[in-house]
């Protein structure tokens, strides 16, 4: 019989600090030796005859640690790695789920990564009788004969044979951890303790998954239908987060009329805590455990661990634990060792968090200083420069001499400058916000609206048409435009929604595409994500203004297209190019993503909806995002590969702000997160670098250019800008 080992590798082991760690969790420790208790399970499941090289199901964070661990044993293994830790409930089933569909009769045995085992044989035999059991149907536990009435495990009431002459046992009952005096009493009654190892045939246990737990095995067959391979690990999809988070105690093997316990003898610990390491290790004629570079006199029944870099001396000390590991230090009686985790959660309350309040202290002023410099210097600059108030509209860009560049105008930059200053007006700027905002919707109505509703490209500074085509992303522009001059000005709403729907009927005759969405440009087949995330933003600025099914449908209907066709679940991000059926477009054009447009997808999917898929997936683009930024500069670059590999390490203003403010919308309290508060405090002092200007309320597109030089400063990026600014202001406000 092949027997497919499956090695659950999560948790922080907390009952084992300082050494372990949720960065450095106890599996990947040397406890007992110069292997990890992750190694020495490895090597045990390879001594079962008829093993498959094992599965490993771990967090993303750890899978790297597991490929190292494996290749330093020389032992093969396929890496599953979950987006988020859901409980052993989830793992195993999504782990088991992978076997199955690759072999479907396969006996699984699943266990521990961190259990002590000392004697190899003895397991593999255990296995052997558990596994003829398994074959027939039964999901089988290992239970162990207790050696104490310990309260730190769950425990098993056996029943009788499954079979004449078999060892394996019908589960008469499970028994949560007791307390002292009912672990003696279930001792007497003949009852084991629950390894939380397991042996079953994949299907019989997807099955009973199925039956009791319908909702979590829906979810997790999805996240393992969505999984992709890269960087040697086989990641789950997004949808993983979303699974129940629940043990697979409780989700089935407390329901199943399939469970069955094999009683083993040998030796066996969870090494749940450092006097269970204690009793584990070898010791010296005083029953000293000692690791690292330590000195005892006068001391015996002890445990010490000095990691590198420390150093223990201990005088006339009786059953001690000491462990010591980078300004950390643990001393507990070793019959007090397990009650650690309650004197943690002290240290956790009583331990101060300078690095949080520091963070949302720089947050608050720079969101002062950004927003005096937009208000006072920015705003003020592009109306009196920006603006061309002879021919009407707005330039495209100023030199630092405040003199335009000249280029021909483009419909988004009119459209963008007319959004910025009714924004202003909304968020309370005082300057003349509404002069602006309507000299802008004027020459959008005048020089750019074509007769069939849509938009032309491109006009001269005089106002002569350039380019008549029609393209969805200036279009999206015009309706935010419209829509947030609506909600500034509710006098002119009515007008406004008249000219935002036609124009809206327009795009849908002339960019509908018969697959579901949009196309980018007018009677063209190309299809494109920055579009499709602009109508979305439109969309929602319309719905706000008039939440009729006109416009919530079309929101609807593009957040769903996002997260059904668009994003991709197991890698969590999204890319820039498909073809006609919504799929990466070939060659290296469609494995290209923008960290930018990760920040700006997730900052949309959290003011559409409150599900928990858009908010799951808001959550992996921001993960995603944050592996576009540059550790050195705390830049965000603006093109990475499906594989997160640098494509262009160039770093333009836009993608910064936009960092900032969807980093704001995960951290609106700031003690909930300091990792957004984190990104967003260091994001909006990165962009301050960009405007380093000799004149103030000028800016510059990359960071780090001659302050004297030729840069101009393009009139687009204030859309950017005063979304991260309005977006500090509004944290401030609530801080």
């Amino acid at each position: 019989m092949n027997i497919y080992p499956l090695i659950m590798c999560g948790g922080p082991g907390a009952r084992l600090w300082p050494s372990s760690t949720a960065t450095r969790p106890k599996p990947f420790l040397d406890l007992l030796g110069s292997e990890s208790l992750f190694q020495k399970t490895v090597l045990r499941l390879a001594k079962i005859p008829g093993a498959q090289p094992p599965v490993v199901i771990t967090g993303t964070a750890h899978g790297d640690v597991v490929k190292r661990q494996l290749a330093a044993i020389s032992q093969p293994g396929i890496v599953l790695a979950e987006p988020d830790g859901r409980d052993s409930g989830p793992a195993l089933v999504a782990a088991v789920a992978w076997i199955a569909a690759r072999h479907p009769d396969a006996v699984v045995v699943a266990v521990a990564s961190d259990h002590y085992i000392p004697d190899d044989a003895a397991f593999a035999a255990a296995v052997a009788a558990a596994a003829r059991a398994a074959g027939q149907g039964a999901i089988v536990t290992f239970g162990v004969a207790p050696s104490e009435a310990s309260v730190a495990y769950g425990y098993i009431r056996p029943g009788a044979p499954l079979s004449a002459g078999s060892a394996v046992r019908r589960v008469d009952a499970f028994v949560e951890k007791p307390d002292a005096a009912r672990a003696r009493d279930l001792i007497a009654a003949g009852c084991l303790w629950n390894s939380g190892n397991f042996m079953f045939r994949a299907d019989a246990l997807l099955a009973e998954a199925e039956l009791y737990a319908p909702t979590m095995f829906a979810t997790v067959a999805e996240a393992v239908a969505a999984g992709s391979d890269r960087d040697g690990l086989l990641h789950l999809g997004a949808i993983f987060r979303e699974a129940e988070k629940i043990s697979i105690d409780f989700a089935i093997m407390e329901k199943t009329r399939h469970a069955a316990v094999l009683p083993i003898g040998y030796a066996w610990s969870d090494l749940g805590s450092w006097d269970a390491v204690w009793a584990a290790s070898e010791k010296d004629a005083s029953g000293n455990a000692v690791t690292g570079f330590a000195a005892l006199q006068s001391s015996e029944g002890c445990f010490i661990r000095a990691e590198p870099g420390t150093e223990v001396v201990v005088l006339g000390l009786k059953n001690i634990a000491v462990v010591a590991r980078e300004g950390q230090v643990l001393v507990s009686d070793l019959s007090r060792a397990s009650g650690l985790k309650p004197a943690l959660e002290v240290l956790a309350r009583a331990r101060p968090a300078p690095p949080v309040q520091d963070e949302a202290r720089d947050l608050a002023l720079a969101a002062e200083r950004l927003q005096n410099w937009l208000w006072r210097d920015a705003l003020p600059l592009w109306w009196s420069f920006g603006a061309d108030h002879d021919n009407g509209g707005f330039h495209e860009a100023l030199n630092h001499d405040l003199t335009p560049t000249g280029a021909d105008r483009r419909t988004r930059v009119q459209a963008r400058q007319t959004f910025v200053y009714a924004a202003a007006g909304l968020h309370g700027w005082p300057g003349p916000w509404r002069a602006a905002m309507n000299h802008g919707l004027a020459y959008l109505f005048e020089r750019y609206e074509r007769p069939d509703g849509l938009y032309r490209a491109v006009v001269s500074p005089t106002g002569a048409a350039v380019d008549d085509s029609a393209a969805l992303y200036d279009q999206a522009f015009v309706l935010l435009a419209l829509a947030t001059a609506a909600r500034a000005d509710p006098h002119q709403a009515a007008m406004l929604d008249q000219r935002a729907r036609r124009l809206m009927d327009a795009v849908r005759i002339a960019f509908a595409h018969d697959n579901g969405g949009y196309r980018a440009h007018e009677g063209a087949q190309a299809f494109l994500l920055d579009p499709i995330m602009h109508l979305f933003e439109s969309a929602l600025a319309w719905r706000r203004v008039d939440n009729s099914p006109y416009w919530s449908d079309l929101a609807d209907e593009l957040g769903t297209l996002f997260l059904d066709r668009l994003f991709d679940h197991a890698a969590g991000s999204v890319r820039e190019d498909f073809d006609r059926d919504w799929r990466p477009a070939p060659g290296l054009v469609g494995r290209m993503i923008r960290p930018g447009h990760h920040f700006e997808w997730a900052w949309l999917l959290r003011q559409w909806s409150s599900q928990a898929g858009a908010q799951a997936a808001a959550a992996a683009l921001m993960i995603a995002g944050e592996r576009g930024v540059d550790p050195t500069t705390d830049l965000v670059l603006d093109v990475l590969l499906d594989d997160f590999a640098v494509h262009a390490g160039s770093s333009r203003l836009w993608p910064q702000a936009e960092r900032v403010r969807a980093a704001l919308s995960f951290s609106r309290n700031p003690s909930a997160n300091s990792a957004h508060l984190r990104a967003a405090a260091r994001s909006a002092s990165a962009l301050e670098r960009y405007f380093d200007t000799p004149v103030a309320g000028l800016w510059r597109d990359t960071p780090g250019a001659d302050p004297a030089g030729d840069d101009p400063s393009p009139a687009s990026s204030l859309y950017h800008i005063l979304g991260a600014v309005t977006a500090l202001g509004e944290g401030r406000d609530e801080r």
